[in-house]
């Protein structure tokens, strides 16, 4: 009876044995490997570099006082098309103590004089009809009152103009009522009613009281890394990417290089503009910012594959052709235009060829 079950147990442990080598042996081997395959497509190639930047008005204007004072009326708003001319805010003046001093001054004197004058021209004019004195003697008593009279005139019209900045006689010309030097669209309105403005002059570049840009005529600036400003010119098509408007491109022609860099976080920029051709359906607001795709070689409509299924030996390109199921052949292929993720074939491949992916 012992050595039954001695047996047993024995035949029990060899089994175990074997059932762990058989298992062992059939986790050591390996699966068979199934390659992915891929097909050629036709497709565009554009290769392209990126520059960043905004889309601003070509022609961005601010309009500033030519004299100092408050700002007393405003007639416009941001957003508001204007033209050229039209008015745009009324300046009150604040007079210098001293110059309206002076002018008060200089005027007494003159209402002094002119009436000095009259009384001697009304008082010889009567001597002159009677006869006693000639007239190349009384024309004098006349010159001296129309100048003082001139004089009078010129007083009154300073005094007005210290205190006004305007003369009775020029009020259509008057620097105190702001116009629009040109025609557009009121971008910004810097200064409300009430508000002191300082003129512009050879010191000081003067309060701006409004922003006018014309926003038919836009263009894109922006930066290019100097790794990337060799390969482009003017002349050259930009696809923009406007953050705002996404569901579209606008195209742009480059039309400035800048010949100097700028350093901007360790590295020279470039800086760059492009005329903007505008669409009808979209209106671009200043300032948007904006991503210009630039065009620097590109073929429509050409057989190419992904990039990662090349495999490169010495100066050769090759990739590897299914010719039956899971067998596959090495085939060299000549290469053309990459934008980075599919490349061009020139010759080597069909589109119905099947291309294993690399593992």
């Amino acid at each position: 009876m012992k050595r039954i079950i001695r047996i047993i147990v024995l035949v029990i442990i060899i089994g175990v044995f074997i059932a762990t080598i058989y298992f062992l042996y059939q986790k050591s081997k390996k699966a068979p490997i199934v390659y992915q395959t891929k097909t050629a497509l036709v497709t565009n190639i554009i290769k392209k570099t990126v520059a960043t930047g905004s889309v601003v008005p070509r022609k961005e204007i601010e309009i500033k006082p030519q004299v100092s004072g408050i700002i007393e009326d405003l007639y416009i708003n941001p957003g508001q098309m204007v033209k050229k001319g039209d008015l745009i805010a009324k300046v009150r003046i604040i007079p210098n103590m001293i110059n309206l001093n002076n002018a008060e001054s200089r005027l007494e004197n003159a209402k002094i004089n002119y009436d000095d004058a009259k009384l001697i021209y009304d008082r010889q004019k009567k001597i002159f009809d009677e006869g006693v004195i000639p007239a190349a003697e009384f024309q004098q008593y006349e010159i001296s009152l129309n100048r003082a009279k001139s004089e009078l005139n010129a007083s009154e019209n300073n005094l007005q103009l210290i205190k006004e900045g305007v003369t009775k006689n020029s009020e259509n010309t008057t620097n105190t009522l702001i116009r629009s030097t040109i025609e557009g669209m009121v971008l910004d309105v810097p200064v409300e009613q009430g508000n002191s403005v300082i003129e512009s002059n050879t010191f000081n570049a003067g309060t701006t009281i409004a922003v006018i840009a014309n926003m038919g005529e836009m263009i894109f600036e922006g930066k290019v890394d100097e790794t990337e400003v060799g390969k482009i010119k003017t002349g050259m098509v930009l696809l923009l990417t406007i953050g705002a408007i996404e569901e579209t491109q606008f195209n742009a022609n480059l039309e400035y290089i800048a010949p100097k860099g700028v350093v901007e976080n360790g590295a020279i920029q470039f800086e760059i503009k492009a005329s903007v051709e505008l669409k009808n359906d979209y209106f671009i607001r200043a300032g948007y910012s904006a991503n210009a795709d630039i065009v620097l070689s590109r073929k429509d409509s050409v057989l190419a594959i992904e990039e990662s299924l090349l495999t490169f030996q010495h100066d050769s390109a090759y990739v590897e052709v299914e010719t039956a199921p899971q067998i596959f052949e090495k085939r060299l292929i000549q290469t053309g235009l990459s934008d980075g993720i599919n490349i061009e074939v020139v010759s080597g491949i069909t589109k119905d060829d099947k291309v294993k992916i690399p593992q």
